[in-house]
């Protein structure tokens, strides 16, 4: 069967390759060669002899990408691309810690390579005055020329906008990976079920707490362990819970931030009760993630708040402490108005631009975006992010199974995977991982699940100089006045007065500059 399935990729990819070299100068082999004019009939046409059409050059094309792992990979992956795609890649593979700083090195001198990848949300938002600046290609009403390009999600493209026009193209995301990882051999024995209300889960952490799940006879276990982060730990999902919009929301027709809302107040005060009441590690504004994570690890606390994906690293290090634990994933908690919503990202996690220094003409704009338009075929998508089955991966069924030697994976593939655009929601035909852990299984389902019930940050394309320069600083005062209340060292005066004094050193002013920019965005 693997031998079977290899044929049939190297026939599509040799397609691919074929398709690349017939096609025009123009569009970098996006449209099929033409047919010789019939003017004598059928049978006239069908005598008629002519030269085969000499193959294409490979098209050049330099890229910038992020490497994440420790070396730079081999070039197996790369050879079968150029193949497929008629190109001859120059890819300079910068270390993840250093890529903003390279990248900003070579935008400043002139010498970014055609395909720019940005490394995040932030990344992107830095370079939006440059992208004003004309800079960067647009290419916006070029996608739909492509079939593959055609199908990337509007929504994502429009949170990667700057004043309403694509330039991007984007690395596919999850656009909410959380919720709630529980012991749920704990919970059977204390006669719980999953939570489905923010009520519920209080009863849940409450048991963990109080009602000895451990068994050992000492009131030594927690039910919430928590971090030092308002986003990826536990708050924010939680407020989501409760109803707070995600990051900005709308109020009378006006955006205003998250914590003017009455809900983020709700979900600080619900926190509060779980300190006060030991439900939660008392310390968790200074933990760190491997403390915390180390807290459920180690059986001293029963439930995790974050990325349901972490249940399977999560899963493999409790059973090396206890055999005998089991964790289950659940993500619809409602809040007190019986309703479920879950904050989500913008949907992208890197994207590639495509610098006017380096690409300096609109038909070698559309030869780049060809190129990645077959990098989004199934069969490309398939081979830069798993590899060469029966070399990186089986399959059972129509399930991905990676080999074990992660060394190979990661010296073949893993890099890779950087270079990919799109994802499974925009690539027909894109491989699944086969998951051995039932919990991790459903976390998958669950995640899909989120999406039908996301909280969108509206103002992830919208644009605010005082946010860019000031909204870290800014946002310091607010992460350390939600801590104090939740630890009981001020009240709802002492938040207000918080709020306040943002208002007062530029939140208001970034409340305009969002407003006015929503205003221009309808």
């Amino acid at each position: 069967m693997a031998n079977k399935r290899a044929s049939m990729l190297l026939a599509a990819l040799t397609a691919l390759a074929v398709t690349a070299g017939c096609g025009s100068a123009s569009t970098g082999g996006s449209e099929a060669p033409e047919q010789p004019a019939n003017n004598a009939g059928a049978g006239a046409q069908a005598e008629t002899k002519t030269e085969p059409e000499a193959p294409k050059e490979p098209f050049k094309l330099s890229i910038m990408a992020n490497l994440h792992t420790p070396e730079v990979p081999s070039d197996k992956i790369e050879k079968l691309v150029e193949e497929a795609t008629n190109t001859e890649l120059d890819i300079q593979w910068v270390p993840d810690g250093t890529y903003d700083e390279k990248m900003n090195a070579s935008f400043a001198t002139g010498t970014l390579p055609q395909a720019t990848y940005i490394k995040n949300q932030t990344s992107l938002i830095m370079l939006r005055d440059a992208i004003r600046n004309n800079q960067f290609w647009e290419i916006g009403p070029l996608l739909e020329q492509y079939p593959n390009l055609s199908k990337l999600n509007p929504e994502v493209l429009k949170n990667t906008s700057v004043d309403g026009k694509i330039y991007a193209l984007y690395q596919e995301r999850p656009l909410s990976r959380q919720g709630l990882i529980y012991r749920k051999d704990w919970a059977d024995k204390l006669g719980l079920s999953a939570p489905t209300n923010v009520d519920e889960l209080y009863a849940m952490l409450k048991a963990f707490a109080e009602n000895d799940p451990d068994g050992n006879g000492a009131k030594d276990t927690i039910g919430l362990t928590d971090r030092s982060d308002l986003v990826y730990g536990a708050f924010k999902s939680v407020s989501s819970w409760f109803g707070t919009p995600n990051g900005w929301g709308e109020s009378e027709g006006k955006l205003a931030p998250e914590f003017m809302f009455p809900q983020y107040m709700e979900t600080m005060k619900y926190i509060k009760k779980l300190h006060e009441e030991g439900l939660i590690n008392q310390d968790f504004p200074v933990t760190s993630k491997t403390d915390q994570q180390n807290l459920l690890i180690t059986g001293k606390a029963g439930a995790y708040i974050g990325s349901m994906a972490d249940v399977v690293s999560l899963d493999s290090k409790i059973t090396d402490v206890n055999p005998n634990a089991l964790l289950d994933v659940q993500n619809q908690i409602s809040g007190p108005d019986g309703k479920f919503g879950i904050w989500a990202i913008p949907g992208y996690g890197s994207v590639v631009l495509f610098p006017k220094s380096a690409v300096k003409s609109e038909d070698e704009l559309k030869n780049i975006l060809a190129f990645y338009d077959k990098l989004m075929s199934p069969e490309l998508a398939n081979l830069i992010y798993w590899g060469v089955e029966g070399e990186h991966y089986a399959m059972e069924g129509d399930k991905v199974v990676p080999i074990e030697d992660t060394k190979i994976t990661d010296r073949d593939v893993k890099p890779y995977q950087a270079l990919q655009i799109g994802g499974i929601s925009t690539i027909d035909g894109f491989f699944e991982a086969k998951h051995l852990l039932p919990a991790k299984e459903k976390a998958e389902q669950l995640i899909v699940d989120n999406n039908k019930y996301l909280i969108h940050d509206p103002t992830a394309p919208l644009d605010s100089a005082t946010f860019t320069q000031d909204g870290v600083r800014l946002q310091e005062l607010i992460k350390d006045a939600t801590y104090k209340f939740m630890l009981g060292d001020i009240d709802e005066a002492g938040f207000q007065a918080a709020i306040d004094t943002w208002l007062k050193q530029g939140g208001q002013k970034i409340i305009d500059e969002f407003n006015a920019s929503y205003a221009q965005a309808k």
